[in-house]
């Protein structure tokens, strides 16, 4: 018994390991080709209006990537300088009620300017600290 044992034992030892995922996992952004950002031009800019319990009008803009391939993405923040041919960069992030806009356009790098007279989350707006500016003022300087 314990012979049997130890065959089987050396048996199972060299079956290789099947693939650890059956599925290869799908990519959210496939057409930024796993890179985080990629450099396009804007070929139109549209407003479109959001899924049904919301309504607004969302700024979209058409964009050619440098890599050859179009995409749709959101205009995000407060008002836009964004035209046709200029230069932007595009990431990943959808729009969760536009449908088909699985991505966004970083504000304040190349020809998309920033929101103008942004105090709080300036870092996704592309706002720089405007001068004197400070969240945290010392204790002996507080009134």
């Amino acid at each position: 018994m314990s012979t049997l044992k130890q065959s089987k034992l050396r048996k199972n030892k060299f079956i290789k390991p099947g693939p650890k995922y059956k599925y290869p996992t799908l990519s959210r952004t496939p057409i930024l080709k796993r890179s985080p950002q990629a450099k396009g031009i804007v070929t139109r800019v549209v407003t479109r209006s959001p899924k049904k319990p919301n309504s607004a009008i969302r700024h979209v803009a058409k964009i050619d990537l440098n890599n050859g391939l179009r995409l749709t993405a959101r205009l995000p923040g407060i008002g836009y300088l964004c035209a046709k041919y200029n230069r932007v960069l595009v990431s990943g992030g959808r729009a969760n009620d536009i449908p088909g806009v699985g991505y966004k356009v970083i504000r304040g790098v190349y020809d998309f300017s920033p929101v103008v007279g942004k105090k709080k989350r300036r870092s996704v707006y592309g706002v720089s600290r405007p001068s004197g500016f400070s969240n945290h003022i010392r204790r002996c300087v507080r009134r």
